[in-house]
């Protein structure tokens, strides 16, 4: 070996070593940030749950028990531990929370009402810029971090009028925060989706030059996993169906039918109920494959999480029953073909809105963006 292989390979070493020190100290930095920040920033409605969350399923026509009697998200039986805790301690009284930086002060206090970050479905991370920052400039970096698996990931920034905002062309920002959001019906953000999440994210922060507050893992993923179970006991859909009292239904005769009751035919090929504003109350099924002429039994559907209180969903779908049975000759049924009666059904209105009175009181109103991001 020369003197100059011998060279080179001392300074290769040298250099991994000031690189992986210099990581650890980042990390310990970061670490210390967010212990303190994450202390009270995070807000427990959705801290809850410990177990796999439940599949997402269809009831008819009622709630099962776990819907229309869970216990709001923030109840404290629900509550995760934290990370890492050690036997409770009555005796030992709590150390006093560390005041927050200024950077973690003006993110614990920024508004989140229609920002498309949400602190209370959102992992949030603040990205601390050395210097403003114009919106030209923020913009196409951030739309390098879109998505991470099914997960969106949105921006906001802290303008130079002091105002949270959406970014923007033509403003300029002093402060950047970063949401992930946490969980949809699908899945809860998890251990490798968070990685992929913070190592993207600190590249974006990089090439922005800012400073980059990365919560503790442990802590992000058991909250990701309590409001994916709020998600999946929450997200049970209404049917009710119509049979016919004779002969099947052919399908022609009744897509003409239902397209003058109101219904819209969309791309993806559901009929669905418009809401007027563009949105959905609720969707029919012809319950019919791709071959067949006629059908004997017609679903109509209700996505209650989905479907604002004042909108009375579940009562505009029951009309629309009736109304169709009355049309078609048919009775409005359960999924056992055993009628509904007026009382059952009224029975059924009132499990609904102690349904909607749950979720308000969890801060994810029906309807909501918050439920329209979360049971999308």
């Amino acid at each position: 070996m020369t003197d100059l292989q011998a060279s080179l390979i001392a300074i290769g070493i040298a250099i991994v070593v000031g690189v992986i020190s210099y990581n650890k100290w980042q990390e310990y930095k970061t670490r210390k940030t967010v212990e303190r920040a994450f202390s009270n920033d995070q807000h427990d409605v959705l801290m809850h749950g410990e177990h796999a969350p439940a599949q997402e399923r269809r009831v008819e026509p009622g709630f099962a028990e776990q819907a229309g009697h869970a216990e709001p998200p923030g109840h404290p039986e629900h509550l995760p531990p934290e990370a890492g805790a050690g036997p409770l301690l009555d005796d030992v009284p709590a150390p006093p929370a560390p005041e927050p930086t200024a950077m973690q002060e003006t993110v614990l206090h920024a508004p989140r009402l229609d920002l498309p970050v949400d602190q209370l479905i959102d992992c949030t991370i603040a990205l601390g810029l050395e210097s403003p920052l114009r919106g030209d400039r923020v913009l196409p970096v951030t739309h390098t971090l879109r998505h991470v698996g099914n997960k969106p990931v949105h921006f906001i920034g802290l303008a130079d009028d002091g105002h949270w905002e959406a970014l923007a062309h033509g403003r300029t920002y002093t402060m950047l925060q970063a949401g992930i959001q946490l969980a949809s019906r699908t899945s809860a953000l998890n251990e490798i989706e968070y990685s992929e999440f913070v190592s993207r994210l600190r590249q974006v922060a990089d090439e922005l030059g800012a400073e980059c507050d990365v919560p503790d893992m442990t802590r992000i993923v058991s909250i990701a996993r309590g409001l994916h179970q709020f998600v999946a006991e929450y997200g049970a859909q209404l049917s009710v169906n119509v049979q016919s009292n004779r002969a099947p239904w052919q399908i022609s005769t009744l897509l003409a039918a239902l397209t003058r009751q109101g219904f819209e035919l969309r791309p993806d090929g559901r009929l669905i109920m418009p809401d007027g504003d563009g949105g959905t109350l609720f969707s029919i099924s012809t319950n019919a494959g791709g071959g067949d002429e006629t059908t004997s039994r017609l679903t109509l559907l209700l996505d209650v999480a989905l479907v604002a209180a004042a909108r009375d969903g579940y009562g505009a779908m029951i009309s629309c029953a009736r109304s169709l049975a009355t049309r078609l000759d048919g009775t409005v049924v359960d999924d056992s073909s055993q009628p509904l009666t007026d009382d059952t059904l009224a029975e059924i209105a009132t499990q609904v809105q102690a349904f909607y009175g749950d979720m308000e009181n969890s801060e994810i109103p029906a309807g909501s963006t918050r439920a329209l991001r979360l049971f999308a």
